[in-house]
Parts: structure tokens; C-alpha cells; sequence
């Protein structure tokens, strides 16, 4: 499948927004439409009139609606991946069942945080065979990979005997991603932080974690969150 790239240029017709950059605010419009009212019903036409530009001038920031939604998709599992390496190399190490209640504070956040519940598209037909697609999916198996290798060495020997690691790290994905729903069905409402604990807790206790140490994983683990958060918001788009 070849990918029309876009082209160089001048842009025209872009409005002053203040601090939001047309790219953004193309973005932003496309994600809120793409969920509303659904991806194959949103032309790039409604799209660009909404940001108030014409339709040249979108193309010559994205190629289309699939490398829009593909930025839209990779800004909600991005910010966790780029994490996984500082989660790892903590000095001191952190203990296992620790980081692993880490990743999924900082996971949480991020489909939390990303705009629009974009969330929601993961399963789009293009989404799942589509070749315009794949650094999304390699992004999204990366993330799980991570958190099939901190669930290998964090699971009990019961857990591990009854099943396949790889099905326990997709387990422990679809626990997370049950915030796209909670989103979907109640869209104003923030996850709060005792929500987002549950579901880190329940991630550890899927493992076969015991409880004492999942409350010692909770202490540590919400403590350093900030620090994560705000290395996320310092970061360049």
C-alpha cells in the first residue's frame, strides 16, 4: 500500500490559534470527530473546516485520515513506551512487582489524558490489517511485550503453570485498557487516582502478587508517579 506523503511547502489559510500549532489543531479537531461520529464518516474536508483552514492546507501537514489517525493512535500508547527503559533503570532497581504497578499508573494516565478518547479506534478494521498502520501496532506490541516481561518475573509458579506468558501480558494490557471503556460510557468524567490504583492492584493480583506487596508497590510506585508525568509534559511533542 503506498502512502501519499505530503508534500513541501507553504501552507495556506492556517489561522492564529494561540499557542496550539495547525498540526495540533488538526489533531485535535480529527480526533474529536473521528470518535463522535466515526472514522469512515469524517472527510478531511470536515475536518479542515473545522480548524477553519481549506483542504490544501491540511494536506500539507498529513498525508490523509490514516496518518492522522495513526498520530492519534501512537500519541496514546507513545508516552508509556517512552517510559518503559526509565522504569527499568531505575537506580536503585525497583522491585519487580513495583515497576510493574509503575508502568500501569503511567499507562492509565496516558489513555486517561489522551485527548478525545482515541482510545476507542484501536480496533478499527484499517487499524488492525492496514500497512499504513504497522509503527502503531509495533508500538502497541512493544508496550506489551514490557509488560509480559515485568509479569515473567513478578507472576507466582501458580500463575505461570496455568497459563501462557504471552496471554498473561495481554491479560494484564486489556486490565488497563478497560479505561478506554470507562471513558466511552461516561466522557467527562476524569479516572481518578484511587480508580487508577484498583487497576494497577488488580494488574499485581493477576500475577498472583500478595497483598502485602502490592500495598508496599502502592507506596512507592504513586510517590514517584509526578516525577514520570512531568518528565512526559517536558518532552517535544
Amino acid at each position: 500500500m503506498t502512502t501519499r506523503r505530503s508534500r513541501p511547502g507553504r501552507p495556506r489559510h492556517v489561522p492564529d490559534s494561540g499557542t496550539a500549532s495547525p498540526r495540533d489543531q488538526i489533531l485535535d479537531a480529527a480526533a474529536r470527530l473521528f470518535v463522535s461520529q466515526g472514522f469512515a464518516a469524517t472527510s478531511t474536508r470536515e475536518i479542515a473546516d473545522q480548524v477553519g483552514i481549506r483542504q490544501a492546507s491540511l494536506y500539507y501537514h498529513f498525508a490523509g485520515k490514516d496518518e492522522i489517525l495513526v498520530e492519534l493512535l501512537r500519541k496514546s500508547v507513545r508516552p508509556t513506551t517512552d517510559k518503559v527503559e526509565k522504569i527499568r533503570n531505575q537506580v536503585p532497581p525497583l522491585d519487580v512487582a513495583t515497576a510493574l504497578y509503575l508502568l500501569v499508573l503511567v499507562d492509565v494516565r496516558t489513555l486517561a489524558d489522551v485527548p478525545h478518547n482515541v482510545g476507542m479506534l484501536y480496533l478499527l478494521p484499517d487499524v488492525t490489517n492496514g500497512e499504513v498502520y504497522t509503527q502503531f501496532r509495533e508500538e502497541h506490541d512493544e508496550l506489551t511485550e514490557a509488560y509480559t516481561d515485568l509479569a515473567a518475573k513478578v507472576a507466582s509458579e501458580t500463575v505461570l503453570s496455568t497459563i501462557g506468558l504471552k496471554q498473561l501480558g495481554n491479560m494484564l494490557v486489556q486490565q488497563v485498557e478497560g479505561v478506554i471503556n470507562m471513558r466511552t460510557e461516561d466522557p467527562v468524567r476524569r479516572i481518578s487516582c484511587p480508580e487508577a490504583w484498583a487497576i494497577a492492584s488488580s494488574c499485581l493480583r493477576i500475577c498472583g502478587v500478595s497483598e502485602d506487596r502490592i500495598q508496599a508497590a502502592n507506596e512507592v510506585a504513586v510517590d514517584m508517579l509526578d516525577e514520570f508525568l512531568e518528565d512526559r509534559v517536558r518532552e517535544p511533542a
